[in-house]
């Protein structure tokens, strides 16, 4: 079966945004990783005041700026990799645009997937789901899509992204108030920009995609404790599960689509 050169074309283009994108991503991975009630890191780890682009919000994790403390410091690197982060951010636009095709809500998609993969580097780093974060992601979700409805051959509708977003925070918002040691408040707050995600191509979708999220969370903790790297009852980063669960339902119902 020959390729089409269009969807070529349109993987690579997604490929070359996600790792540009990428590459933005550990510098602001690093500054939002800070326990409850702190302030944003403004210095790295060697005392060097945090400086660049966007008033050093994004770009690469390392720096040689000066400090009190000596006056030609060496230049050093923090945070996550940036090789690795634009690696992985360019096969998931990748993967995207080769399961949505040239449809419009691939433009969704590919905006999203940056600030998914910013949410779990700081989840993991921190155990944290900051506002500025979930909630930005939410809104873009659900005003993005509502663009994209009016978009023709489009694949999904914005109704059910609605009411996926309302479902799926309604659910975690349960579990908060059942067991509020299992799970943060971020938690919930970045449930309502995966249930709009997963919904805007159906109900079998935000199914899919939340039990994926469950087993991949279930399957790691199971492995983590069979290697001795986790206790029983240990707090578990609850993020990058639920976005990699929604990553995958997002994949296979847009290639059903």
């Amino acid at each position: 079966m020959a390729l089409d050169p269009w969807l070529i074309a349109l993987t690579v283009a997604a490929a070359l945004w996600g790792a540009a994108t990428g590459a933005l991503l550990p510098r602001p991975a690093y500054r939002f990783t800070v326990d409850e009630d702190h302030p944003w890191q403004r210095e790295c780890p060697a005392g060097h005041h945090i400086t660049g682009p966007a008033n050093g919000w994004l770009g690469p994790a390392r720096c040689a700026a000066r400090s009190t403390t000596s006056p030609r410091p060496p230049a050093c690197s923090y945070g996550p990799s940036t090789p690795a982060v634009a690696a992985a951010t360019a096969l998931i636009c990748a993967a995207l645009a080769l399961t949505t095709g040239t449809r419009p809500e691939l433009a969704v998609w590919l905006l999203l997937a940056p600030l998914g993969v910013l949410l779990t580097l700081v989840d993991l780093s921190a155990q944290r789901l900051p506002d500025p974060l979930t909630l930005p992601f939410a809104g873009l979700a659900l005003t993005l899509l509502g663009a994209v409805a009016y978009v023709p051959e489009h694949a999904g509708q914005w109704r059910t992204a609605l009411y996926g977003a309302l479902v799926l925070g309604g659910l975690y918002f349960l579990f908060f108030l059942i067991r509020p040691m299992a799970l943060g408040f971020g938690d919930v707050k970045l449930a309502l920009g995966l249930g709009a995600v997963l919904g805007w191509y159906g109900w079998g979708a935000l199914y899919l995609g939340t039990f994926a999220g469950a087993l991949i969370g279930s399957a790691y903790t199971v492995v983590a404790l069979a290697r001795g790297r986790a206790v029983r009852r240990q707090l578990v980063a609850l993020g990058p599960f639920m976005l990699a669960g929604a990553y995958v339902g997002l994949l296979l119902e847009a290639y059903a689509a």
